[in-house]
């Protein structure tokens, strides 16, 4: 039988609906409280200790991101975000299909002049907008406490690139939406699809990065030289950084360290190789990359990201249009 009109028909509704449901929900407002708290806690912090420095700094306002007290257990605001949103996205997105299966309200609501397209798009378009909007709101929050505490305002060129940060913690939030909408789709229980959503997260962030470095020996040849300094060398260097970004949460740290550290050499630090090294004798110490430059060197890791998104919401969608529905 063909199907007839738009396949997004209805595609305003779901959307409105569950977005309306994501905001007053109990559920979100203790997510977002959490996120919240820990955010504002973490820049109370960094701001408490960014005051005490005298020397001139002129992304002073980014610091409130990255900074982090040395010989503290507690992470940056970057690091923070790097465990919360994963969650956040996951508590969103977990039950956003199997919910409709185990209410048999599913056969309801594809009875409507509703095609499964528009329903599954309007879910994770509601899900992804309730996370913009908290993910926002604590942009805002943690950019007027900085003004408030520091009484200097952020240049124009700080607000690009926090601005920036946040259009990149926002796909990273989707990224782990997508997923838990992907196991929401395979599994009828809620709490199978909940439990598989953080094993995969605790795997890619706690695991996953331990069996980085292991499978780099096994794979690539070692420099002698570099191995006499303690780096890595150029191969091994690729590897590691190739297997380290099937994480989605080193996509988003890759990306976010080169949007919010306009100083190369920071860069080159973060990951030293004998070529690296090399390179930068003849780097000009304390110059700051312009915008788009910090933009060019991000855009890979952002690409990624977004890939991630589209693919693992088209392989959802597959799988939910072949999936039977029954009254």
């Amino acid at each position: 039988m063909r199907r007839e009109g738009s396949p997004f028909t209805g595609l305003g509704v779901v959307f409105l609906k569950e977005y309306a449901d994501h905001l007053s929900s109990i559920r979100m407002r203790v997510l977002e409280l959490l996120m919240v708290l820990a955010g504002v806690g973490v820049v109370v912090m960094v701001i408490l200790n960014v005051r005490k420095t005298v020397q001139r700094d002129d992304f002073l306002f980014l610091n409130l991101f990255l900074y982090q007290q040395e010989d503290s257990a507690v992470p940056s605001l970057l690091g923070t975000l790097s465990i919360l949103v994963p969650l956040v996205a996951i508590g969103l997105g977990f039950d956003a299909i199997n919910s409709e299966f185990n209410r048999r309200t599913m056969s309801r609501i594809l009875a409507q002049p509703i095609y499964r397209d528009a329903l599954l798009l309007g879910k994770f378009l509601a899900g992804l907008c309730t996370l913009a909007t908290g993910l926002t709101a604590l942009w805002l929050l943690i950019v007027g406490l900085g003004l408030i505490t520091m009484g200097v305002p952020p240049s124009s060129e700080e607000v690009a690139r926090g601005v920036a940060f946040l259009m990149i913690a926002i796909a990273f939030a989707g990224v782990w939406l997508a997923i838990a909408m992907f196991f929401s789709v395979v599994f009828r229980s809620t709490a199978t699809a909940a439990l598989c959503a953080l094993g995969l997260w605790l795997f890619l962030m706690l695991i996953w990065p331990l069996l980085v470095p292991i499978i780099v020996q096994m794979v690539a040849a070692p420099d002698p030289l570099a191995a006499r300094v303690g780096l890595l060398s150029d191969s091994q260097l690729n590897w590691f950084l190739g297997l380290s970004r099937v994480s989605p949460s080193s996509l988003f740290t890759d990306a976010s360290l080169v949007v919010l550290q306009p100083q190369p050499e920071a860069t080159i630090l973060r990951n030293p190789t004998i070529g690296m090294l090399t390179q930068a004798q003849g780097m000009v110490r304390g110059g700051a990359l312009p915008l788009n430059e910090s933009l060019l060197l991000a855009w890979p890791p952002i690409t990624t990201l977004i890939a991630a998104v589209i693919g693992v919401f088209a392989f959802t969608y597959v799988i939910f249009q072949r999936q039977e529905v029954r009254a």
